[in-house]
């Protein structure tokens, strides 16, 4: 008896008590019984509860909520790195074209906004580090990194001229701006005028 080893007793299952002449078992040994009203094996222990009448209801819901629905299998748009440079996609463009949820559209006529005194010294910055380092002047990251630090480093006096001409381009681009939102309400207001007469 080496190799027989000892099973432990088999967990006793409650078994329903009923005619076993309607009585089917599942293999877990549940009970069931058919239905004399609707044909259909319920379970015993739910004998009490079940009503044909309400199983009639429930699938007659059920099967007018059912709709066959075909919808468009939309494919995922395809992110490319040849295109480095074009920063549109299908999906920007597509929402271009149904002006939803994109960015308004930008008046060419519009003036551009000014820099800021840290980009007017970037500008000049750029130019000086090319001539000095060559080299490391092609590196974008490199060339902002250490304008960074430069501009980081320079007291209030050395930034005072970099402010101030900033603060014309700024003075220049309000006046820029006062004309052209001139410019543009006296357009609305013709297009308004021939809109009217045409009615």
């Amino acid at each position: 008896m080496a190799g027989a080893s000892a099973k432990p007793n088999p967990k006793t299952r409650k078994r329903v008590d009923a005619d076993t002449g309607s009585l089917k078992r599942a293999r877990d040994g549940s009970a069931f019984m058919k239905c004399e009203a609707c044909k259909k094996d319920v379970a015993v222990a739910l004998v009490d509860m079940h009503s044909c009448s309400l199983d009639a209801k429930i699938k007659m819901t059920f099967e007018s909520q059912i709709e066959e629905r075909v919808t468009e299998i939309k494919k995922p748009v395809e992110k490319s790195k040849s295109s480095g440079s074009k920063k549109t996609s299908k999906v920007t463009t597509e929402r271009a074209k149904t002006g939803t949820k994109g960015k308004k559209e930008r008046d060419p006529n519009m003036p551009k906004r000014p820099p800021t005194a840290f980009f007017v010294f970037m500008d000049e910055f750029r130019k000086t580090f090319k001539e000095e380092n060559p080299e490391e002047a092609k590196s974008v990251s490199k060339v902002a990194k250490e304008g960074g630090e430069k501009w980081k480093s320079l007291s209030d006096e050395e930034k005072k001229p970099y402010l101030e001409k900033a603060a014309e381009l700024k003075a220049e681009y309000e006046k820029a701006m006062e004309k052209f939102n001139d410019s543009s309400k006296e357009a609305n207001e013709e297009e308004e005028g021939s809109v009217n007469e045409e009615e």
